[in-house]
């Protein structure tokens, strides 16, 4: 009987899932394996970017104490130890984080890309 049932909700389950897949920040297949650094490395570093990026976006949840302290992101050593946490959920073409409603851009995202592929100097 379990197995019947489970049966009958596949199509159901996987119409919802192919739905939820053409949403955006959804199901993402954008990956830190996918970009490489630029040939000549990143102008972006820490100072002149990743800092005011996570400050903006990041730390009001992500912040350490204050936050979700086992996914801090509030200094250049925690960012480094999660770039592809980061990525998968921020950068590119990601969407998932953060969750609004005052969103980063699609170039800041573009920028985090190259930055976290460059491994967030």
């Amino acid at each position: 009987m379990k197995d019947l049932a489970h049966r009958a909700l596949s199509p159901a389950v996987t119409a919802v899932i192919a739905v939820i897949a053409t949403l955006p920040g959804c199901l993402s297949t954008d990956d830190l394996a996918d970009h490489s650094c630029p040939p000549g490395g990143t102008k972006l570093t820490y100072l002149n970017f990743g800092q005011d990026f996570m400050a903006r976006y990041c730390v009001r949840c992500h912040g350490g104490p204050n936050g979700y302290s086992s996914r801090a992101l509030n200094t250049q050593g925690a960012v480094q130890a999660n770039l592809q946490r980061v990525f998968v959920n921020a950068a590119g073409q990601n969407r998932a984080m953060p969750p609004g409603p005052d969103d980063p851009s699609q170039a800041e995202r573009d920028q985090l890309a190259e930055w976290l592929a460059c491994g967030a100097p």
